[in-house]
């Protein structure tokens, strides 16, 4: 059964940029790992709105391989100021049940 991890994140205003290109510069790194499927960042629309970083896996088993990696670590080991994100979001872990279209 196919795994989706979101992940919520609040940027604060005038961090956007900056928070875009980080995923842009790693985008092709994730790729390489052993049952990912997609990855899609996704920016809000309204001001109120988190981004939202949705990773699809092969299975839960595929996704905490990659958290307990190195890969995972050289991704998060410079995170972003504390200024850049407000408060609220989080990870959410989904199994898919229905899926439609390509």
């Amino acid at each position: 059964m196919t795994f989706v991890v979101n992940n919520r994140v609040f940027v604060n205003p005038g961090h956007e940029g900056a928070f875009e290109a980080r995923f842009r510069a790693r985008a092709g790194e994730i790729d390489k790992q052993p049952g990912f499927l997609a990855m899609r960042v996704l920016r809000p629309l309204g001001s109120q709105a988190p981004y939202v970083v949705e990773t699809e896996w092969e299975s839960q088993e595929a996704f905490h391989a990659w958290v307990g990696g190195d890969d995972f670590k050289r991704a998060h080991a410079n995170p972003m100021p504390r200024e850049a994100v407000g408060e609220g979001g989080g990870l959410e872990q989904f199994e898919v049940v229905i899926s439609s279209g390509g």
